[in-house]
């Protein structure tokens, strides 16, 4: 057996002292002392239970591990409610979209997608993205899965191949997203993504090119760190200088001008070559998005394979934390008057700055507890905390861990 000692951080210690919170005088609070019953902790429905979700009817088996924390959050929108700042924040990027892409019509080239359902396949979230069988991001304790055939997305790339099979080829689709995941003031297991996709033609790939005439999106060679195997360098290069620009104007729009950016190498299941970007911010150096040219195989199994594109997916928290100076990622989910309504302006590009709500200290306290010796997460720990404690709780960090020597007894 092992002793695991973690240090819980919050405004509110639930069971041994209360305290004003400094994140939302909104936010339910438990009776000191009172126990929620154990239905409360997980919607973890044994074989043949069925749980209802936004109108739908699916049935439970052991794959199914929805919080009920978690179950709460489910069709609440935060990026749909005006005047929210998430909202703020997809209003800006759609009206920069809006009005920098315009198509042969004069209406807006790209699409907008803000109300999907978050449910998805596991193929829709894993399989049509190319992401093994054995990737590590298809692991139950790092996802919320509502059966073995079903779960929250864990990001809006789940949209991609959907949207692409309809024939669209330049979209945006926002949404609330959910994982598993750590409990500080940076991490939330529901979160929101905006993601852009873009496809070109030859034509429209080449025109305006000195002889473009000649060239051509695709060959068959050899992968590499700077294309795919059927990809022409060409084609991989136009697509990736269009890939910054566009999210060069994008970000100087939301942040200003005279703004330094680098973009870091990385690796997307779905993209290559793939990109993060970075910003000076402040004097600190922030990732903001990742982005890559779409691997061809994805857009070919959509029926688009005359086609060439670019994706990117950025998260709106991240933006609205650096933007706004949002210290704590859990102050987006409060119903507080005091933090809704400093983000009722009048102009979506209003410049806001975050009022503190409280001017109380955290309550810090130490728990220590024994580990079942197999099937165990920390990812399971966190979200019966969050089950319990809400959005009082704060940070949870691991302290210590302790692995008593075992002594055996002859009769």
């Amino acid at each position: 057996m092992i002793c695991s000692t973690l240090r819980r951080v919050g405004h509110v210690h639930i069971y041994l002292v209360r305290k004003a919170s400094g994140v939302s005088k909104g936010h339910h609070q438990q009776t000191v002392g009172s126990r929620p019953a154990a239905s409360e902790f997980a919607a973890q429905g044994a074989s043949g239970n069925v749980l209802e979700l936004l109108g739908k009817s699916y049935p439970q088996d052991n794959y199914s591990n929805l919080s009920r924390k978690v179950l709460s959050r489910v069709g609440r929108n935060l990026h749909n409610q005006q005047h929210h700042p998430l909202w703020l924040i997809k209003e800006r990027v759609k009206e920069h979209f809006y009005q920098q892409y315009v198509g042969r019509f004069g209406t807006p080239l790209f699409s907008v997608y803000d109300d999907l359902s978050p449910v998805v396949t596991t193929w829709q979230n894993f399989d049509s993205l190319l992401i093994p069988a054995d990737h590590p991001s298809r692991k139950k304790g790092d996802n919320y899965y509502v059966n073995g055939t079903h779960m929250l997305r864990a990001h809006t790339s789940a949209h991609q191949w959907d949207l692409l099979h309809a024939g669209l080829d330049a979209f945006l689709v926002v949404g609330d997203v959910y994982r598993r995941d750590q409990i500080d003031s940076q991490h939330y297991p529901v979160f929101h993504q905006l993601e852009g996709v873009r496809l070109f033609s030859k034509h429209e790939l080449f025109t305006g090119i000195k002889d473009g005439e000649s060239l051509q999106l695709f060959e068959q060679s050899s992968r590499s760190a700077c294309k795919q195997e059927t990809h022409t360098m060409e084609a991989t290069k136009l697509v990736e200088f269009d890939l910054k620009q566009t999210l060069a104007r994008l970000v100087t729009h939301l942040f200003g001008d005279g703004l330094d950016i680098r973009w870091v190498d990385c690796y997307f299941p779905f993209t290559h070559p793939s990109f993060e970007m970075e910003i000076n911010f402040h004097g600190e150096w922030l990732e903001v998005l990742g982005c890559g040219v779409m691997e061809q195989q994805l857009v070919n199994s959509a029926g688009a394979q005359d086609q060439i594109g670019w994706a990117f997916g950025l998260g709106l928290e991240r933006l609205a934390m650096i933007l706004y100076d949002i210290p704590d990622i859990r102050l987006f989910w409060s119903e507080d008057e005091r933090f809704l309504k400093q983000f009722r302006v009048s102009d979506i590009n209003q410049k806001v700055k975050f009022q503190p709500l409280s001017k109380y200290p955290a309550v810090i306290n130490d728990i220590s507890f024994w580990l079942p010796s197999e099937n165990y997460t920390e990812n399971d720990f966190y979200d019966l905390v969050r089950t319990i404690g809400g959005d009082l709780v704060e940070k949870v960090e691991l302290i210590d861990k302790f692995e008593h020597p075992k002594v055996l007894i002859q009769a």
